[in-house]
């Protein structure tokens, strides 16, 4: 039996923590981080959250995501091309800081790829 994505990555604890480094990046970089100014702490741990259960369950793992589409959750953020390689570049950056194997990166890039239709205006 060939592993889900899901268990090639390391479960969920793994993707906890690539979640934590992303987002870490995300929160700290320059062009970035204003989409998340005036977001509470609990606010800020809520989309974690989400971002945990959304790689989870879109890996094949056994979460269940169900939060609002992206183009709602993103809808009038102004978020453009260059905020969606930066933040595809800071998920590479993570994947290969967890020595992730290329073709499981691919893998997961090739998942959250349909999402930029959604997220960037």
């Amino acid at each position: 039996m060939v592993a889900s994505l899901y268990q090639r990555l390391g479960g969920y604890d793994a993707l906890a923590a690539i979640t934590d480094e992303v987002l870490r990046l995300v929160m700290s970089d320059k062009q970035l981080s204003r989409f998340f100014g005036g977001v509470s702490v609990n606010s800020k741990r809520r989309i974690r959250q989400l971002v945990v259960d959304q790689l989870c369950a879109a890996t094949g793992g056994p979460c269940v995501y169900i939060a609002r589409s992206m183009r709602t959750a993103h809808e009038g953020l102004g978020i453009n091309g260059d905020g969606w390689r930066i933040f595809i570049n800071h998920l590479i950056d993570t994947l290969d800081k967890f020595k992730v194997p290329k073709t499981d990166q691919e893998d997961l890039i090739r998942i959250t790829a349909p999402l930029k239709a959604e997220i960037v205006d």
